[in-house]
């Protein structure tokens, strides 16, 4: 059902569209904006979903009839899986997903009316702000924490290829950081390219941070490392908890559980008797004949709370860090 109608082209698909989303990775884009451009019908909005803004915005300067709306978009929604058995029905749900008119404008921002209406429909939380504006702050909380997981994730490979006790000790804090690791480099390739400045200065800034961190480490600046600590505290509380983003966190449940048959499914079977939807399993520790600690994820903190509370009435010991 995810299809009405096919195509045997791009312009074919595009010859009787109020709205068009090139929705396939960046170089692919720019090749089938080119290929489309001529086919587009009067009126009609074309947008994209790319994580880099610039480039494919200057080639629809070029290309794009004044009578057609380009406007670049990036829904900041998705996850480290590919392909349609990923696909998700609820994707753009509170998620911000940003819009970047041209500027000057050639046509009057009233023309992507339906493209917004669309979004909004969806459940995305719309952010209006320029191709440039956009690809700096994207290389800042978007691409710079994709490399960072992946300098993190190979430097405790390279440990552990000494001493493989590392996988032993890497459990939530380590499998949290690194989860986007697993994004596959085909899909960052482009993303790199196309964002290089950008992206070069968010990783000089991070390093010069990094470096001042080790200086205050090796003088043993206690009050500096502190002072480190209580900001970040303070800007990651301020981040809205609501809405959805490449690095949105899952929200954990510690769940208590007996070293007997059947503790696990008896903690599953409540929370599927509930509808609660388990994003993430992890066994935290173990002791033999005494139990252990299962860490269970949900995709928000209100699910999380729910399912203390749950689990907790039906006779087992769970809790959030909040709780």
């Amino acid at each position: 059902g995810a299809l009405d109608t096919g195509a045997r082209s791009a312009r074919d698909a595009v010859a009787e569209a109020d709205l068009v989303f090139l929705a396939a990775p960046l170089a692919a884009n720019m090749s089938l904006l080119r290929e489309v451009t001529d086919a587009l019908p009067r009126g009609a909005i074309v947008t994209d979903v790319g994580s880099v803004k610039r480039p494919i915005e200057e080639l629809a300067k070029e290309m794009v009839r004044d009578d057609v709306a380009f406007v670049g978009g990036h829904p900041m929604a998705g996850s480290e899986k590919r392909g349609i058995s990923a696909a998700d029905a609820y994707l753009f749900e509170n998620a911000t997903y940003v819009l970047c008119p041209p500027e000057p404008l050639p046509w009057h921002p009233s023309r992507i009316n339906n493209l917004i209406d669309l979004l909004q429909a969806l459940g995305a939380r719309l952010l209006m702000m320029s191709s440039h504006r956009h690809d700096a702050l994207a290389a800042t909380v978007s691409h710079l924490p994709q490399l960072i997981a992946v300098t993190l994730a190979e430097y405790a490979a390279n440990v552990n290829s000494t001493d493989p006790t590392v996988t032993q000790l890497a459990a939530g804090g380590f499998r949290d950081m690194t989860r986007i690791a697993s994004s596959p480099y085909e899909l960052w390739r482009e993303i790199l390219a196309a964002n290089n400045g950008p992206i070069l200065d968010a990783v000089a800034g991070f390093s010069a941070a990094l470096r001042s961190l080790r200086n205050r480490l090796i003088e043993e600046d206690e009050p500096g490392v502190r002072s480190m600590f209580d900001s970040a505290r303070e800007f990651r509380d301020a981040v809205p908890t609501s809405s959805k983003g490449f690095l949105r966190p899952l929200a954990d449940v510690y769940v208590a559980a007996a070293d007997r048959r059947g503790a696990l499914h008896s903690i599953t079977k409540a929370l599927f008797e509930n509808d609660l939807n388990i994003k993430d399993i992890e066994l935290l520790k173990l002791r033999e004949g005494t139990g252990g600690t299962f860490r269970i994820g949900f995709d928000s903190a209100g699910d999380a709370d729910r399912a203390a509370r749950i689990l907790t009435a039906d006779g087992h010991r769970a809790h959030t860090l909040e709780t």
